[in-house]
């Protein structure tokens, strides 16, 4: 089979794509043959080996994709060959195939596109987790979102949205934003243009907001932390802008405001029947069209310089997916 493989930490134009062997199946788990796996950019940061946790190379990258189920060592969990599902892996994604545990698999909603699934947990379960669990948003509340044009963005709007939020979004380009009034966004700000927090202070009539979704760090942290409201939350979600911010901890004393951090994926390992509920949630919205998955590229994987680049320099509006 195909498949990407980093042979050390480093540079993303350094991947290589190779035939390598299948791997093998293991007890309790399926292999599912890839129709497309998400690129997020944890990949961009394990590849360069800056993330927090480093698998030993050479391996495959890729966390999330989706496919058909085309050999199970047994039936489990509902799984059976032929089913169109879903995954999330720790690596592996960017290949032809990939063999996981069967629990890490969901079937898809029929609607639901292989390109669409395979963008979807990562960004939306995030995201889900994020504005319900730790920072309980509650109706009527003004939810700042930034980076609003990227996969996180664009489901932090529309996932605002559904819990009766009021969505500014904020982006560096006027396309990006464009994306997210499409998405439901109610106002937005230019951070490249504007001040970000006098227009956010603007915008709520000098209140300030009641959460903000942070997928970018950088100067922007700081400036959407002076636009808090008392009582409010701020979401560490990330750090695409590439500089981890340092906070003043006089802020959240004197805006009486929380800095909360956000790691899905350690809270879903602990927590995997409130993340099967999230997920139905989910998947009930998506059904419902009150989230609209989008994606920006699809990429075969000969071609994952071009992806890998547009992920790199934030040029994607939505998920950027790869195609074996």
């Amino acid at each position: 089979m195909k498949a990407l493989v980093c042979r050390a930490f480093g540079s993303e134009e350094d991947l290589e794509l190779v035939d390598a062997p299948a791997p093998d199946l293991k007890p309790g788990c399926v292999r599912i043959a890839v129709k497309a796996a998400g690129l997020n950019f944890p990949d961009l940061l394990l590849v360069r080996g800056q993330y927090q946790s480093k698998p030993e190379t050479p391996f495959t990258p890729g966390a999330e994709g989706a496919g058909v189920v085309v050999e199970a060592e047994e039936v489990a969990d509902g799984v059976t060959v032929g089913d169109r599902v879903l995954f999330t892996a720790q690596t592996g994604a960017f290949a032809e195939e990939i063999v996981v545990p069967a629990a890490s698999t969901l079937k898809i909603p029929d609607a639901m596109t292989f390109q669409q699934a395979a963008g979807f947990t990562i960004v939306y379960a995030t995201t889900q987790h994020a504005l319900k669990q730790r920072a309980e948003l509650a109706v009527g509340e003004t939810l700042l979102v930034l980076g609003a044009g990227g996969g996180v963005g664009l489901a932090a709007v529309e996932l605002g949205k559904a819990r009766g939020a009021r969505v500014i979004a904020a982006a560096s380009a006027p396309e990006k934003l464009d994306a997210a009034k499409a998405h439901g966004a109610d106002e937005t700000i230019n951070y490249a243009k504007e001040d970000l927090t006098a227009r956010a202070k603007a915008l709520t009539n000098g209140v300030g907001v009641d959460v903000v979704y942070d997928p970018v760090g950088g100067d922007y942290s700081e400036a959407a932390f002076r636009a808090i409201a008392p009582d409010g939350r701020h979401l560490v979600v990330g750090f695409a802008a590439g500089e981890i911010p340092k906070l003043p901890l006089n802020l959240p004393l004197l805006k009486q405001a929380a800095v909360v951090g956000v790691f899905w994926g350690g809270w879903a390992r602990r927590f995997p029947e409130k993340q099967a509920r999230n997920m139905a949630e989910l998947f009930d919205l998506f059904e419902r069209a009150a989230v609209k998955p989008h994606v920006a590229g699809a990429y075969a994987l000969a071609d994952f310089r071009d992806a890998f680049s547009e992920l790199a320099e934030r040029r994607a509006i939505g998920k950027i997916v790869l195609t074996p």
